[in-house]
């Protein structure tokens, strides 16, 4: 990684798009510190600490680089864009008008649905700008009440998701790989020096063993290394092209293979998994309702209840995603069409059955691995009274965006590199 940072250095035009990147990256953790006015940030900080950190809002704190527990313009961060995002992608398989508009619209039909997606971002801002000014008002974190300030306050949440989204987009446009990407890359980063200071702070003070540190530090590094190598890991299925004679020449009969990505679908049913099964934590917390033993056992995200539902949610939306992704019959249609087929399988429906049995295999491995990731942290983080900064959603995000980054700058290296045949 630093040997392809280094080489891109000494690219000129490359070198640009870093130091732009860095420059947006800047103004992005900048806004992070300005509060929006009219917001009780100390008490809200308190607030949050003590009872929202179990819901989804300490999710969104998470990939915020905590500025949704901070009330900052950037609180909402790209969460707008990101559920945009997702519902689009779901209303396009749903929807046939949006289906052909992304298979067959080309760039226009592309850009028509990310013009869609904008608009949605902003609606979506808008909503949980409300939703989040409400929860101030109900909690008697605002320092003063009324119209005026509640549609500033609600406005201002709005429009820096929305300046977060642009700074998004101009990254991905003028900068190193994808820009929402990146921000969130920066958000998650963000916590870790405040987490590793926490540590330092704990072993001192004699609240932590230092055995006990040093096997956080160590297990980290395990879980980086892992997420690494199932990231990389594929299952490769033959395929072979058939020999045509066209004429004197003869076409085809080359050997290649389909990728099937063990993770596949990414960190996204981690998302929803915990968006679900802390649904009923964040109803109490709303409510006030946050102590007690039916709380303590069943909605708390240290209960074994929640552990289970997690861990069950996650199982169902790995495979939700890969069926919404990889369709076997589309697939083994192409095949058939380009003239190629997977020796010792017929073209067409055996060959379907045949990708789709892979699939599914495949799709359990990297469900179980996603669902080990997600609740290893949240075993540790309670047996160390929740000292772990870094989860494994967040290992995974910043793994993957690395990875993405990385393998954009030795792309246009290598474009830049590239001799023709007639040199």
């Amino acid at each position: 990684m630093f040997t392809t940072l280094r080489n891109a250095w000494k690219i000129p035009e490359l070198r640009k798009k870093i130091l732009f990147t860095l420059f947006i990256l800047l103004i992005f953790r900048l806004g992070n510190a300005v509060p929006v006015p009219y917001v009780n940030v100390t008490a809200l900080a308190s607030y949050f600490n003590s009872q929202l950190s179990d819901t989804i809002l300490g999710l969104y704190n998470a990939m915020s680089g905590s500025a949704f527990s901070q009330a900052t313009v950037f609180a909402l961060s790209i969460q707008p864009y990101i559920n945009a995002s997702i519902i689009i992608q779901l209303l396009t398989i749903a929807i046939p008008a949006l289906e052909r508009l992304s298979k067959e619209g080309g760039e226009d039909g592309k850009r028509q649905i990310q013009r869609i997606t904008r608009y949605t971002t902003v609606g979506l801002g808008l909503l949980m700008g409300l939703a989040y000014y409400v929860m101030l008002n109900n909690a008697g974190l605002l320092l003063h009440t009324g119209f005026i300030y509640g549609l500033v306050i609600v406005l201002s949440f709005t429009a820096g998701s929305c300046f977060v989204m642009w700074l998004g987009e101009q990254i991905t446009e003028f900068g190193i790989g994808n820009g929402i990407s990146m921000i969130l890359f920066a958000n998650i980063i963000s916590r870790l020096p405040a987490g590793v200071s926490h540590i330092f702070t704990s072993v001192a003070n004699g609240t932590l063993a230092w055995y006990l540190a040093l096997l956080i530090v160590i297990g980290v590094l395990l879980l980086v290394l892992f997420v690494v190598f199932i990231t990389n890991a594929e299952r490769r299925i033959p395929v072979q092209y058939a020999k045509r004679v066209v004429g004197r020449k003869m076409y085809g009969g080359q050997s290649t293979h389909l990728p099937i990505k063990v993770n596949m679908s990414g960190v996204l049913p981690i998302i929803f998994a915990q968006s679900i099964a802390s649904l009923p934590a964040t109803i109490c917390a709303f409510t006030g309702n946050t102590e007690g033993w039916l709380y303590e056992n069943l909605f708390s995200n240290r209960s074994f209840l929640y552990g289970l539902v997690y861990f069950l949610l996650i199982i169902a939306f790995s495979f939700f995603y890969a069926t919404v992704q990889y369709n076997p019959v589309e697939i083994a249609n192409n095949l058939k069409k380009n003239g190629g087929f997977i020796p010792g399988f017929r073209p067409g429906r055996p060959t379907a059955e045949f990708i789709s049995k892979v699939i599914n295999k495949i799709t359990f491995f990297g469900a179980l691995y996603l669902a080990v990731i997600a609740l290893v942290p949240i075993v540790l983080g309670a047996l160390v009274d929740n000292m772990l900064s870094i989860g494994g959603t967040s290992v995974i995000i910043v793994v993957g965006v690395a990875r993405e980054t990385m393998s954009a700058l030795e792309a246009q290296m290598m474009m830049r590199h590239y001799k023709g045949f007639l040199e």
